[in-house]
């Protein structure tokens, strides 16, 4: 019973910290210098992990839709399956996941240390709000570098896609690309970079409390504590999300 209480009073505080957060994005002073930093931090810095993870679920994706395709003789209607999974379910979720696993835990593990060495204590002695300081730049490159890696994930994953159904499997350029074209359509990469943005706001917040919220008398125990409870989290949280949010624009 302690131990639900704790957790729920624990959620709750993550719940106004992440409002708290979202109210200081409309308040001066503004620092687009702290935002382009995170920016390359969680985007740049992710290109590399989140572009191979893409370019092979791709061809992974594209080979098993051909071997599932071939019993109805309908291979070529691979690439649409491949660019439908892509953009509505696997771009968003895998990339979300890749970006947890390297930037959230390292916004974790940075804050938490920040805080045990009470370097978050000495911004307010010198009057500077330490979360607009710290989590609204981390809040806002998030919810802009989401989406535009899972823009990359979609490109390389379809260029996996197609290496892997056109030269692999032997599947005729031309229907691969047109049942692409026919079966793809705007709203459907759309609605996969609406779930991106979600999931960036989501894991910026759970993985910024976190940090923040770390037991300075734990010391670097607790840091690492704090860090794996982040990625658990804002896993779980992202995959929890993307049921919703699947529910919700069925037949739509």
């Amino acid at each position: 019973m302690n131990r639900l209480r704790a957790w729920v009073e624990d959620f709750g505080r993550m719940i106004l910290f992440g409002g708290e957060t979202l109210a200081w994005v409309f308040r001066p002073p503004f620092r687009p210098e702290l935002i382009l930093a995170q920016m390359a931090a969680i985007g740049v810095g992710s290109v590399f992990i989140v572009g191979t993870t893409g370019f092979f679920t791709g061809m992974v994706f594209a080979l098993q839709v051909t071997y599932a395709m071939g019993q109805f003789g309908a291979e070529g209607y691979v690439g649409g399956s491949v660019g439908l999974a892509l953009s509505r379910e696997l771009a968003p979720v895998l990339t979300a996941l890749m970006v947890i696993g390297r930037s959230g835990s390292a916004i974790t593990t940075e804050l938490g240390t920040m805080r045990v060495t009470e370097q978050i204590d000495a911004m307010e002695t010198m009057a500077v709000n330490p979360v607009q300081y710290l989590a609204v730049p981390r809040l806002l490159a998030a919810l802009f570098m989401f989406p535009a890696l899972t823009m990359l994930f979609n490109s390389l994953g379809y260029l996996g896609g197609y290496l892997m159904g056109v030269f692999v499997s032997n599947i005729p350029p031309g229907p691969f690309i047109e049942h692409t074209r026919t079966m793809v359509e705007t709203q459907d990469i759309t609605h996969g970079l609406f779930k991106a943005f979600i999931f960036g706001g989501v894991v910026a917040v759970i993985t910024t409390y976190r940090g923040y919220a770390a037991e300075p008398a734990a010391g670097s125990r607790g840091v690492g504590e704090g860090t794996t409870r982040a990625v658990v989290m804002s896993s779980i949280a992202t995959l929890v999300f993307d049921y919703v949010l699947t529910l919700g624009s069925v037949g739509k």
